[in-house]
């Protein structure tokens, strides 16, 4: 071994030890938001996740959370996989880098200099340091996603390529290339991103083994895009298309048994690659050879995917889709749970629909053999307004409303408006603006959709982004105090763009590689995800490999500084300065900037966060939740800490599949099984999708489990013939009731004793909807057939129309409502929540049994999920306060203000409504003779306000347009605090309040002039 390769082996396990090092002392102990509950539940018990799946993910973090002494413990051991995968990541970056590096300063055939060594060295720690410290990166190794595996598996395929340039001439180097195809496959069973890097990878060996030319390069990428498009759509569904055709010819014409035709098929694929491969050799014909290897072993890597179905026919608690049988796994694998979205050609957002095609036959599986479900209907919108390359195509209400504010739009849409659209946001909002977050700044951690102050990219240096965003001289604590106010002064592009052209000067070959794989894992992305405004989070971490490829070019920055000062000094301290100057320049100042707002440890919110949810229900309730937030964190509670295991978690949006229907009635944990009443066949794949109000007048309100019934009847005469001639089921009134049995009410303890007397003889409501989705028919179910005997609940951040008019026997219990047989008085419901209000439950719940570790400690990072909670947060202690003074209770009242001061923090980021929680905790404090606490919540809520009407102030005419709502709203605030504090005799605090407000009126009066 060589002293340059010592190095490089040497280095390449430190950076891999600086970046597992950095990731470990900042991952979360606990679960974190979105899809990280879902992962660790199901790594731990081997269950079946969302489609289209992630089984080699699984198993792996399955063995790591084996290593946990506790159930506590296992998130920790898997958020660790995470900061494994990326640590190794960083290290094949570093080899990466090198490699490349080694190229452009070494000439092939010399010798390398102590100096050259320590430049490429330079180069590789400099370029993997500063990927280590990236924004996006780091957020996903230090929690349990996918995405860092994922890099890891980009970046061993990569780094493989490479070694195999290096030994093509060698007998044996197309081992590499049947490694590659082998980790192609494995990494298909953690995410398809790494499929990206085939175009890459096959340039890599086009410019090895060929002179190239124009024509070369073009058929080049042409054919390596048709080898991504066969893996992406013809090994992945391929195979198991093929597999369900074969399995329903066996079991529907054959009679045979369900799987047999799986069997067939899966010995004719082997049959037929064994035979291919056995045909290559005898022919020596070894491109056909090399093929036939590169697609066995790509297949055996994918067959990780068995496990998905084995798992899901030992029906796990967590089974995701029931992908038991071949048409199931198909439609897992397919991801025909979220739709599709037009690529090349479709429809403007103002199309009509003008008639509608069958599109392919659908199939579930039978009591004996494969059913069909029917043609999924294929709409067809009007000619004249449908283009190719449509991005402004979402016919949601909100999708339209962004498209015409975010170009201006007053009348129709045309293609010059689709090309603004798509470069204006999908390039440079949702691409650009991540890109510049990891190598220029990051204003703060607020989801942007199009705001000055919100989740913009910065530099810090301050007149280059007043351009963008306006004066910066004034910014609000609200930006500046934020833990993701990170400056990076332009430093990492420059230096990368510096390394971007010193690349092209010496190596255009090399250049083209990394740059497509820079392309395919970000631009190419944008272009086919094609999406929509308004997601409900930022999509960063999806752009990861291109951020990899560009971390590159930082590396070989170095070497332009490394030759810049060979010129004036020794070569030697040359390369240390160049190195030096790079590492404090670059890294460093990554380090420094990001650590705080990356740093998760002895963060427990996500989790704390979802016992609340559950601690908030009663004995063996039924809560019914919505998104993915108050879903998936609740499930990690249950399936790992055996947290509050009694409680069923039934998600709305979930609830409209027949899948989780079926598993509804199953017992989970402690939980016994839901009372859905309709049969399964009943609710199958294509039946009751969709059941329409055909409203027959009918007298008075009918009863829901009369109603149920009926939409659950065969009987043609509880159908109506649409203008197609199909019979159908249908809604007949939206005018229901729920009977009550006090009897039952009193003996589940449904109410208090106390409030017996208010019990109501039946619930009379009106549903607000025309008509009943799938998960609306299971849900008003599941409370038709309850009876009364478990608590039913419904989770605060479930959306209104998901309460089904229910809202008037909500009774408020911490984060959830509770359904009960008694109309709310009609002075409930503070601060726009719902439902009336049991202060003993609700108190013993929120004082007692909600936990928030070190949620308003400083040294914790609030990430923006979290941040948005404290104002619901603070919003249900705070009606408790109210419900508490209420009732006379002025003891009570002053402690949950305490709790809330003392456990939540004051998070906000603009003036709005979120405000006024704090507003009514000041004038609850006056009203309980609290008078120093009251003045204190005021101050600290009037320095707030001020805060921000400086900083709108500042930007002139421009922050008087942008701010004009948050204006008025600010000083109304601070009025109605002057007003609060006159009430109550507080004379000096009166006094500065309106002192205060007359001059912002002055202020801003003079700007609007």
């Amino acid at each position: 071994m060589t002293n340059y390769t010592r190095s490089n082996v040497i280095f390449g396990w430190l950076a891999f030890l600086i970046a597992t090092i950095t990731y470990t002392l900042t991952l979360e102990p606990t679960g974190s938001f979105w899809d990280c509950g879902e992962f660790i539940s199901a790594a731990y018990k081997l269950q079946v996740v969302h489609q289209p799946g992630a089984p080699l993910f699984l198993m792996i973090y399955r063995v790591l959370s084996t290593f946990a002494s506790a159930p506590s413990q296992v998130a920790w051991w898997t958020n660790f996989g995470s900061a494994l995968s990326s640590g190794a990541t960083i290290m094949f970056l570093f080899w990466t880098i090198t490699h490349l590096a080694k190229k452009l300063i070494v000439k092939e055939g010399s010798v390398i200099t102590l100096a050259n060594t320590v430049a490429i060295m330079g180069a590789g720690m400099v370029g993997a340091l500063a990927y280590t410290f990236s924004d996006t990166f780091w957020f996903s190794a230090v929690e349990s996603e996918v995405y860092a595996m994922s890099s890891l598996c980009t970046a061993i395929v990569f780094w493989a390529i490479l070694k195999w340039e290096n030994e093509a001439n060698d007998k044996h180097a197309d081992r590499w290339l049947v490694f590659i195809a082998y980790m192609m496959g494995l990494s298909i069973g953690v995410h398809l991103l790494n499929l990206l890097a085939i175009p890459a990878i096959a340039f890599v060996y086009y410019f090895k083994k060929n002179t190239p030319t124009t024509k070369g390069a073009i058929i080049t990428f042409i054919i390596s895009c048709i080898i991504l498009v066969f893996v992406m759509y013809g090994v992945i569904p391929g195979i198991v298309s093929l597999s369900a055709w074969f399995d329903k010819i066996f079991v529907n014409s054959f009679g045979m048994t369900f799987g047999s035709g799986v069997i067939f098929f899966l010995l004719l694929l082997i049959s037929g690659l064994v035979y291919g491969i056995y045909y290559s050799i005898k022919k020596q014909h070894e491109l056909l050879n090399m093929a036939m290897l590169c697609l066995t072993f790509i297949i055996i890597g994918y067959s990780s995917f068995a496990m998905v179905v084995i798992r899901a026919k030992a029906n796990p608690n967590l089974n995701n889709n029931d992908p038991s049988n071949a048409y199931s796994f198909l439609s897992y694998l397919n991801r025909e749970q979220y739709g599709d979205r037009p690529l090349l050609f479709g429809p403007y957002f103002d199309a009509k629909v003008e008639s509608q095609e069958e599109g392919a036959m659908q199939y579930r599986k039978g009591a004996t053999k494969y059913e069909e479900v029917g043609r999924r209907p294929v709409p067809i919108y009007e000619k004249s307004r449908s283009t190719i390359f449509p991005r402004l195509f979402s016919d949601d209400q909100s999708h339209q409303q962004f498209y015409r504010q975010w170009l201006g739009l007053t009348g129709a849409p045309n293609f010059a408006d689709n090309i603004k659209f798509f470069l204006g946001y999908q390039v440079n909002y949702m691409y650009f603006r991540y890109f510049m977050w990891n190598f220029a700044g990051r204003q703060n951690d607020v989801q942007g959709q199009g705001s000055v102050h919100e989740g913009n990219w910065i530099s810090g240096i301050k007149p280059l982004d007043a351009i963008r965003l306006g004066n910066q001289d004034s910014l609000p604590k609200s930006i500046t105090e934020n833990k993701a106010y990170n400056r990076l002064y332009f430093l990492p592009l420059i230096l990368g763009l510096i390394g971007f052209v010193f690349q092209y000067r010496r190596n255009f070959k090399d250049l083209s590689v990394v740059f497509l794989l820079f392309f395919m894992t970000g631009l190419a992305i944008v272009l086919y995800l094609n999406q929509t405004p308004l997601q409900p989070r930022e999509r960063d971490y999806a752009y990861a490999g291109s951020f990899y490829a560009f971390a590159i070019w930082i590396g070989l920055g170095v070497l332009w500084l490394y030759e810049l000062l060979s010129k004036k000094m020794n070569v030697l301290a040359s390369a240390g300065i160049a190195t030096g100057l790079c590492l404090v320049a670059v890294p460093a100042l990554m380090a420094k900037e990001e650590w705080n707002d990356h740093d998760r440890s002895q963060r427990y919110l996500t989790r704390d966060l979802a016992a609340n949810y559950l601690n908030s229900c009663a004995q063996n309730a039924i809560i019914f939740t919505y998104g993915d937030n108050d879903t998936y964190p609740l499930w990690y509670c249950q399936e790992v800490e055996g947290i509050r295991t009694d409680v069923r978690i039934v998600n709305l949006s979930l609830l409209g599949t027949d899948w989780y229907g079926r598993q509804m009635k199953n017992k989970m944990n402690d939980s016994e099984p839901v009372p859905i009443s309709l049969a399964n066949e009943k609710f199958a794949q294509g039946i009751r999708d969709y059941v329409p109000l055909f409203d027959q007048n009918m007298a008075g309100n009918s009863d829901l489990k009369d109603v149920i019934d009926f939409i659950g009847s065969d009987d043609q005469q509880a159908k109506a013939q649409t203008q197609g001639g199909e019979m159908i089921n249908y809604l007949p009134t939206k005018n229901l009731k729920l009977t009550v049995n006090k009897d039952d009410v009193i003996k589940y303890g449904v109410v208090a004793p106390k409030y017996t007397g208010k019990i109501v003889n039946e619930i009379d409501w009106t549903l607000p909807s025309n008509g009943l989705y799938k998960n609306d028919l299971l849900a008003l179910d599941i409370i038709a057939h309850n009876n009364w005997k478990r608590p039913i609940c419904f989770a605060i951040t479930v959306p209104d129309r998901n309460y089904y008019g229910l809202q008037d026997y909500f009774q408020n219990e911490g984060f959830a409502y509770r359904l009960v047989p008694m109309k709310k008085d009609s002075t409930a419901g503070i601060l726009g929540r719902e439902g009336s209000i049991n202060t003993a439950i609700m108190y013993n719940n929120v004082m007692n049994r909600f936990k928030w570790d070190n949620y308003n400690k400083p040294f914790i990072y609030v990430d923006p999920e979290s941040s948005r909670m404290t104002t619901t947060a603070r919003s249900t202690y705070l009606i408790l306060a109210q419900a508490c003074f209420n009732e006379g209770k002025l003891d009570s009242c002053v402690k949950v203000l305490d709790r809330m001061n003392a456990e939540i923090p004051f998070i906000n980021n603009q003036v709005g409504y979120n405000l006024v929680p704090d507003l009514l905790a000041a004038e609850l404090y006056f009203n309980c003779k609290k008078y120093d606490k009251g003045t204190k919540q005021a101050l600290k809520l009037n320095d707030f306000v001020a805060d921000q009407l400086n900083y709108y102030h500042s930007m002139g005419t421009s922050g008087l347009r942008r701010f004009s709502e948050e204006i008025q709203f600010g000083m109304g605030l601070i009025n109605e605090l002057s007003g609060i504090a006159q009430k109550n005799g507080q004379a000096g605090l009166n006094k500065k309040l309106d002192d205060e407000l007359k001059t912002w009126q002055s202020k801003f009066g003079s700007v609007q002039q």
